[in-house]
């Protein structure tokens, strides 16, 4: 027991998040057979099998899961030191760890990552791109110092910071050009393409058309907006996107944008952070700049 490191604590995390080695593996940017020797060793000190291995999946055993709710708070403190050693310093150093939803990072990450380099010229940046409930986790357990997502996230131990608005846009065929835009009640009965389940944007979608999740079931789902809206250009259905979006998603693209009128659906975009985090302060100062520079 006096033998375990941090680097096998990191790597039981992985696999435990992943249920895969060879993602986990990916993940921590070893070999699975390195990984897989320290999951053993670690194994062989604690005397329990932390996980159930098959063909198919790894799952954590009993114990694992106690363990693994151990070893996540002792590595979010072992990052809060490093944390906190930057925050001493009195300023935005060395690296910040940033997580960003799928609909926003190719659209907003080049101004983002211009806006940083510009003002916090030490940093250097290390980008994680996944979906909401990952990026909460992420940031939860010390693995993230900050992830812009749509507000709100109604998460006590993160704080929020928001940085703009933006409209939905209704994407149709180019043939539909000329067609009145529809009402949200009529896009319920339509074809409307939606991101898979996961993707925050999907349930925004669907509260705008005032439409549950068993009702669009029906509906084919993508994993990405270009999906959409390539789909979209063939003449499957039509989508809703990010205003954001449209320069990128449309240039290629048969189709045609239009705009909702009177109250039109909309997101909030912003950065949040742990609460407890030494760098609370600088993330705070860095989020004003990221606002002012985006206008």
């Amino acid at each position: 027991m006096n033998n375990l490191t941090l680097k096998q604590l990191r790597y039981f995390q992985a696999v435990a998040q992943e249920g895969h080695f060879g993602r986990a593996a990916m993940a921590c940017a070893v070999t699975q057979p390195a990984l897989s020797v320290q999951i053993k060793d670690l194994e062989d000190q604690l005397g329990m099998a932390l996980f159930e291995r098959s063909t198919r999946q790894v799952r954590l055993t009993g114990f694992g899961e106690d363990f693994a709710k151990r070893v996540r708070d002792i590595l979010r403190s072992v990052d809060e030191l490093g944390d906190l050693a930057r925050a001493a310093q009195g300023g935005m150093s060395g690296q910040l760890r940033i997580g960003v939803i799928p609909t926003v990072a190719p659209y907003l990450l080049p101004d983002v990552v211009r806006i940083l380099a510009d003002t916090y010229q030490g940093v250097e940046l290390k980008i994680r791109e996944t979906l909401t409930p990952r990026l909460i986790d992420e940031l939860d357990a010390g693995r993230l110092d900050a992830a812009i997502m749509a507000l709100p996230l109604a998460e006590p131990t993160l704080e929020e910071f928001p940085l703009f608005d933006e409209e939905f846009v209704l994407i149709r065929p180019e043939g539909d050009r000329d067609l009145p835009v529809p009402a949200a009640d009529q896009l319920r009965e339509m074809k409307l393409l939606l991101l898979e389940e996961g993707h925050c944007f999907r349930d925004q979608a669907l509260a705008f058309c005032s439409m549950n999740a068993s009702g669009a079931r029906e509906m084919l789902d993508a994993s990405s907006l270009s999906t959409l809206v390539q789909l979209v250009g063939s003449g499957v259905g039509v989508t809703l996107i990010p205003d954001m979006a449209v320069p990128v998603e449309t240039r290629s693209a048969n189709v045609s944008v239009a705009r909702f009128g009177g109250v039109p659906p909309k997101r909030s975009i912003g950065l949040a952070w742990r609460r407890s985090s030494s760098l609370a302060p600088q993330l705070l100062k860095m989020a004003q700049a990221v606002r002012a520079a985006l206008g």
